[in-house]
């Protein structure tokens, strides 16, 4: 391998798929945020571990954004490399052979200790595939050998660099949403930790004792997994994750209102908050109302941020009836939206009518996986990346014709594409959000208008309020018990607490037609008010109700050694200790206070509705407009006598 690997030194197709291929990242995604970018070695041998949720766009945001643009190098089947051809471009692009039949750990990873001996990059993901779940499912060992294996042959070969791990989370806003801005709804975080000397590893490695060698690698594993929770959102199971993603999409509702660096921590101090169980007197009722809501907004595809125009009531107050905006009010921002969208349109008709086929492409490629999440990304950026080079260099030609195909015709007419697309590229965002707030308006207006009478049934309107989750992937092994805990208040401590909500024994479709928007759209927005005035109540009690200052709520390690604590003794990692999906059993459980955690949201930007002061204070508009006799008496969130 070294003589070819000497003649593509410089890794010219590496470079090159890097560059296009980031921009399309760059075109999907509405902002890539590198965080921690500080932290990676600019020079010498490491080998990244990352996350793996988003199918090939991981190794795209990887590679595009990696600090000192520092050259990748994946692993291929060795038997790739038998022909000559795609040896070469194998090579060029930077990959590195692995023979995978070999039961020889040295001929497994010749190729990886090659690259690590001249200094490059080695990148892998060490989950094994790709996956949709509430958090990190596993984390296999192939990375930890690795390196292990490569310490050992730096040692028989002196004045080899050694090698450091560097753990990289590609967080996702919304992993297969294009561009949309609203909410931060389409971001990407490449979030690079401190790297993982090897040198705590060593003597148990090199040691002669029966299992050391294997003891060391799931301990480095192991080290691998904590670093990369500690960087990613983490949640014991869909609803917990789905309910503090609702509390943040109305926490924070304006557009680009999260500050990108603490979005981790913000996402998981709320899921750590709804893992509480009966943290306040109306947890239960508080996670159903924002279930009930994230349902519904999934099912009509629309967003709590772009329903945002519409004014919450001044008085949130539970126990008093829904108002839902009137016909007039849905009116005025129907006609105001309709003037924004027709300013917006002039200027963004021609490039809107020439990336039409981008866009039916992407949406096709899309609905060919409907049911993986990850994979549809990855497909909206090939089809769409596929009818660009058809687009634009069809465009070129018909634009050079037009200068008789002379050199300087040739100058204007590439310019003018590239200028094009750059002028798509930076106006796409706002049209869009024009666009949908014109079509929100638009269903909101017909919702309201439409008869009563037409409105879903309660028990029709049940098939809508349980949230659609992922389809499981049959090549990530499930943990026979949930691995991560939640501490719970007694009854003893509630005299006021709700019983157990009644568990629903019907499956989630995984797909469901969308109901028509004059049947659901008066649910979606009294369901809107409802989770807002749940969420009320429920902080209100989280900070008033009893002896709240003492009040300990959930917290992951990571987040309690910095702002709460650690309850229960500490165990020095055992591959023999009971072990479920990769996380070791212990009895530490992390805490924070609760009012340390409300405190914690409100300086990062938090608005919380306020039971007596009413809605998010941005929002306190006149509610006067409702006065047509919309309002609705709904359940009251206090069950109890």
């Amino acid at each position: 391998m070294s003589s070819l690997a000497n003649d593509f030194n410089f890794f010219l197709l590496h470079r090159l798929i890097r560059y296009v291929t980031g921009l399309a990242a760059v075109s999907f995604f509405s902002e890539i945020r590198v965080v921690g970018g500080e932290n990676v070695p600019q020079t010498g041998p490491i080998i990244i571990t990352a996350t793996h949720h988003n199918m090939m766009l991981d190794p795209v945001i990887l590679s595009s954004t990696f600090p000192n643009q520092r050259i990748l190098h994946y692993w291929s089947k060795a038997s790739l490399f038998a022909n000559p051809v795609i040896r070469q471009i194998l090579l060029s692009t930077g990959n590195i052979p692995v023979d995978r039949k070999s039961n020889d750990r040295r001929v497994l990873f010749r190729g990886t200790f090659e690259a690590l001996s001249k200094g490059y990059a080695v990148a892998l993901f060490p989950e094994g595939t790709s996956y949709t779940e509430p958090r990190i499912m596993q984390i296999k060992d192939g990375a930890a050998w690795a390196a292990l294996e490569y310490t050992k042959y730096a040692k028989e070969h002196p004045g080899t660099q050694e090698v450091k791990v560097v753990p990289v989370a590609i967080v996702y806003t919304n992993k297969s949403k294009y561009r949309s801005s609203f909410h931060s709804n389409c971001r990407c975080l490449p979030r690079f930790g401190q790297p993982i000397s090897i040198d705590p590893y060593k003597e148990q490695f090199f040691s002669d004792n029966e299992g050391a060698p294997r003891a060391a690698a799931k301990r480095l594993s192991h080290d691998i997994e904590t670093e990369l929770t500690k960087h990613t959102v983490n949640a014991p199971d869909w609803d917990t994750l789905y309910a503090a993603r609702m509390a943040r999409d109305i926490l924070w509702q304006k557009d680009n209102s999260i500050n990108l660096d603490d979005f981790v921590a913000i996402s998981q101090t709320l899921v750590d908050l709804f893992s509480t169980v009966d943290v306040t007197p109306k947890f239960n009722s508080t996670r159903l109302r924002l279930l009930e809501y994230y349902s519904l907004l999934q099912t009509t595809n629309l967003t709590n941020s772009i329903l945002s125009t519409l004014p919450l009531p001044r008085d949130l107050d539970p126990y008093k009836p829904v108002a839902l905006p009137s016909r007039l009010l849905t009116l005025l921002l129907f006609v105001r939206d309709t003037c924004s969208s027709l300013v917006h349109l002039p200027f963004f008709l021609f490039p809107l009518v020439v990336h039409m086929p981008v866009y039916i492409m992407g949406r096709f490629g899309a609905h060919l996986v409907e049911d993986e999440e990850e994979t549809q990304a990855q497909n909206k950026v090939a089809f769409g990346l596929f009818s660009l080079f058809l687009i634009y260099p069809a465009a070129f030609f018909f634009l050079w014709a037009l200068f008789w195909y002379t050199p300087v015709g040739a100058i204007i007419a590439a310019t003018t594409v590239y200028m094009f697309a750059i002028y798509h590229n930076r106006t796409i965002t706002g049209n869009y959000e024009a666009a949908r707030r014109f079509i929100t308006a638009w269903r909101i207006l017909i919702g309201v208008w439409a008869p009563k009478k037409w409105d879903l049934s309660v028990s029709a309107l049940s098939l809508y309020t349980t949230p659609k989750t992922p389809k499981e992937n049959p090549w990530v092994k499930k943990p026979k018990t949930n691995p991560i805990s939640a501490p719970s208040i007694s009854s003893d401590d509630n005299p006021n607490q709700e019983p157990p909500p009644t568990v629903k024994t019907y499956s989630r479709p995984h797909s469901r037609r969308r109901p028509p928007t004059r049947r659901i759209m008066r649910h979606v927005l009294r369901a809107r008010i409802e989770a807002v005035k749940a969420l009320a109540v429920f902080f209100d009690q989280l900070e008033h109700t009893g002896e709240r200052s003492k009040l300990k709520v959930c917290a992951s390690s990571h987040l309690a050694e910095t702002y709460g604590g650690l309850d229960g003794r500490f165990h020095v990692f055992d591959p023999s200790l009971p072990v479920v999906g990769s996380k070791v059993q212990t009895d530490v459980q992390g805490w924070r206070y609760a009012t340390e955690v409300v405190t914690f949201l409100r300086k990062r930007g938090a608005k919380i509705p306020s039971v007596n002061g009413g809605g998010v204070k941005e929002d306190m508009e006149d509610w006067a407009l409702t006065s047509d006799a919309e309002g609705e008496s709904v359940p009251s969130l206090d069950d109890s006598p």
